[in-house]
């Protein structure tokens, strides 16, 4: 599989900054390293041209009629390589070529058809659609990995996502001119099409995981037999008598939770990928619980943990280094190998790096200001990854396997 043809750009007007994209995918589609005939189009665009998605899709699927499948969303900040567009008008396409028997886009108005069996799907969502949570471990369960990755369209403004198949014609289409609202809309991709998909919650435990043995709906009454605030009071070393430093300490930690029998912390010391971080809410004295963000069952297991810029800098270089010892062959012939060794070279996208292109998907509360400055974030991703082809976007709850997660990265390369 060939490199995928990517553009970026920001610009008031769309029609220019759409000119800019489409000049960088035209000029790498005639490099012998990239695709030449793409079927998909990856399209992202942040919320200042929202009101304008229909007129840029169109432009798009005009100016590039060898692609014929669109899909993509909208969000408060957008992501390619080693750049973020934040609170500024900018866009972001990726072409991928990906045989088409292999893939179906589907959307609210044209659902996926029952002889496709799904292996993995792309996902994007509207966050105001009822039970989201729930449509979307639906939607995991007709995959035959349950694996999802993707993320909830983000927007100050208008919420669009974009999901268009054969020029216009996809089965049960109609009219619709490929642009959405509300429900959940993507790709879905065919066994033959390998991908690889890591989440980094960006947190560090700081105190060992216990079983929840107590609880009331969204109140934590009791971890392995003790009372919960008690526990919470001894792991943070923080006592309610000094209130002020209580509350310094109470605002930065949150929780991670997993269902009984899935991974919680690995024994690294970071969080597994079923771990859900949730924030604190409230204390009750009365009661010594604790009150999360999230509906709590008996038998669960939580850990207490903080979310800061180096645990969340250490947590994405390690998921990027899991991805490309899976996708990098064990063994490269000494010259390749010398030179990936050197910092230029590593960087480059070479055949040998086996990563075609990448889609991350980042919490909009994330990116480089959380990171330290501007961009910081994908620069990361660059440095641990390579300078593989790359869009995204900045979501309100990030998607992975039948989870909806927050405060995440969720970075998945096609091999």
């Amino acid at each position: 599989m060939k490199l995928f043809p990517f553009g970026h750009a920001t610009h008031p007007q769309w029609q220019l900054a759409a000119g800019l994209v489409l000049a960088q995918l035209r000029a790498q589609m005639t490099l012998p390293g990239y695709a030449s005939s793409p079927t998909l189009g990856l399209l992202y665009i942040t919320d200042h041209f929202a009101p304008s998605a229909q007129d840029i899709l169109d432009h798009l699927a005009a100016e590039l009629r060898e692609v014929p499948d669109w899909s993509g969303t909208v969000g408060v900040g957008i992501a390619s390589s080693n750049v973020e567009y934040f609170d500024e008008p900018a866009l972001a396409v990726m072409l991928c070529a990906v045989p088409p028997h292999q893939y179906r886009v589907f959307s609210g108005v044209a659902p996926l058809a029952p002889t496709f069996t799904p292996h993995t799907a792309l996902v994007h969502a509207d966050a105001g659609t009822p039970d989201v949570a729930e449509l979307i471990a639906e939607m995991a369960q007709r995959t035959t990995t349950g694996y999802l990755f993707g993320g909830l369209a983000s927007s100050r403004g208008d919420v669009v996502q974009f999901a268009i198949g054969g020029n216009g014609n996809m089965q049960g289409q109609g009219k619709a001119g490929g642009v959405f609202r509300g429900g959940l809309s993507g790709v879905a991709f065919g066994e033959e099409v390998q991908l690889v998909s890591r989440v980094t919650q960006g947190c560090q435990p700081i105190a060992a995981s216990r079983q929840i043995t107590g609880a009331d709906g969204n109140l934590v009454t009791q971890l392995d037999g003790e009372p919960a605030l008690d526990v919470l009071l001894e792991d943070l070393q923080i006592t309610l008598e000094q209130p002020e430093a209580a509350m310094a300490a109470l605002r930065s930690t949150l929780v991670g939770l997993t269902r009984p029998g899935e991974d919680l912390i690995h024994r690294t010391g970071h969080f597994g990928t079923d771990v859900e971080v949730r924030h604190i809410i409230g204390l009750d004295p009365r009661r010594r619980g604790v009150a999360i963000a999230n509906k709590v069952d008996e038998g669960m297991r939580l850990a207490f943990c903080r979310r800061d810029a180096e645990a969340a800098r250490a947590d994405l270089v390690r998921i990027c280094s899991e991805i490309r010892e899976e996708v990098e062959p064990e063994e490269l012939p000494l010259a390749t190998a010398t030179a990936l060794a050197a910092s230029d070279a590593l960087a480059a996208p070479t055949p040998a790096r086996a990563i075609a292109g990448a889609i991350y998907v980042s919490c909009a509360g994330r990116g480089g200001p959380h990171f330290g400055g501007p961009s910081a974030e994908m620069q990361i991703v660059r440095r641990a990854l390579g300078d593989v082809p790359l869009v995204g976007f900045f979501a309100s709850g990030e998607i992975a396997r039948s989870h909806l997660y927050g405060y995440t990265g969720v970075l998945t390369v096609f091999r």
